[in-house]
């Protein structure tokens, strides 16, 4: 029995001999850079999980942020996935044309609107395809169903927290991004961010949690080997970040694996503190 709350994790087996429950919504939560030319809801309408919807995370966002994906108020969070079919009382399961890469993010976005019985697919479309799994094309023709949204401000940090914490040092921040960026001599994809990472903060990429090969979490005495290995206190509490907040979720997610009971999500990231002005920025290596 896959307890979603604790497990946060679904197998594709597991997916494959449910598919069609009653309580049962799928979800791909899919997305790309911009630079990479991709359009995910098209690669969606191509294949999918059959019964799948599309979640789009730049349009389920906070129409009032100028940064990517922003989490949006309760009120309009609801009435978006409502039209998805994604309501209460419902087991989701989120996956994306990946593995895991932007899944935890809308993984994370759920449980920060309160609704706790929701999993990722471990190893997401890649694995469901290379095991011959069926899937379908087109768009999704969803039925309404009432969502009731509550914000917990407990899992998300923004930019006042996260610099008051420069002072206080109450919370590690660990960063998702890979080390060129975060050490800052790599350029950032978006233009005309500053290169470098918050002061303070350990660098963990979020690929050192996955199976490069699988495109499955790690078991948990490895993830918290590759914690440990990064410099951060499994005992002590912690804010994860990356680029624009999604791969900043694969960390949040590795850590609810391994029972951390108080891990946040700083949502706007480096897409927000690497903006120009006066939000401290390091370079080189973690210290």
């Amino acid at each position: 029995m896959v307890d979603f709350d604790r497990d946060a994790l679904v197998t594709t087996e597991w997916l494959a001999a449910n598919l069609g429950a009653p309580d049962l919504r799928i979800v791909d939560a899919s997305y790309y850079l911009p630079n990479e030319g991709l359009n995910p809801r098209r690669e969606f309408e191509s294949q999918h999980i059959p019964g799948a919807v599309f979640f789009d995370i730049d349009e389920i966002a906070d129409p009032a942020s100028d940064l990517p994906h922003m989490l949006p108020p309760p009120h309009i969070f609801s009435a978006k996935v409502r039209r998805l079919g994604l309501g209460d009382g419902l087991r989701l399961v989120i996956y994306d044309q990946r593995g895991i890469w932007s899944a935890p993010r809308v993984w994370w976005t759920f449980r920060h609107f309160d609704h706790h019985e929701v999993a990722v697919l471990d190893g997401g479309l890649p694995k469901w395809l290379d095991e011959g799994r069926p899937v379908e094309d087109g768009p999704a023709r969803p039925e309404e169903r009432h969502f009731t949204a509550r914000a917990n401000a407990m899992i998300v940090r923004d930019r006042s927290q996260v610099l008051r914490n420069l002072t206080d040092q109450r919370e590690q921040v660990v960063d998702a991004r890979r080390q060129p960026r975060f050490e800052g001599s790599e350029a950032e994809p978006r233009e005309g961010m500053r290169s470098g990472h918050i002061p303070g903060s350990r660098n963990l990429p979020f690929t050192e949690l996955v199976d490069q090969a699988r495109q499955t979490l790690l078991d948990n005495a490895a993830l918290a080997e590759r914690f440990t290995a990064a410099g951060v206190s499994l005992d002590r509490p912690i804010v994860t970040s990356c680029g624009s907040g999604v791969t900043a979720a694969v960390l949040a997610l590795a850590l609810h694996r391994l029972g951390h009971p108080d891990v946040a999500l700083y949502d706007g990231s480096w897409a927000e503190w690497g903006l120009p002005g006066d939000t401290p920025v390091a370079t080189g290596p973690a210290s």
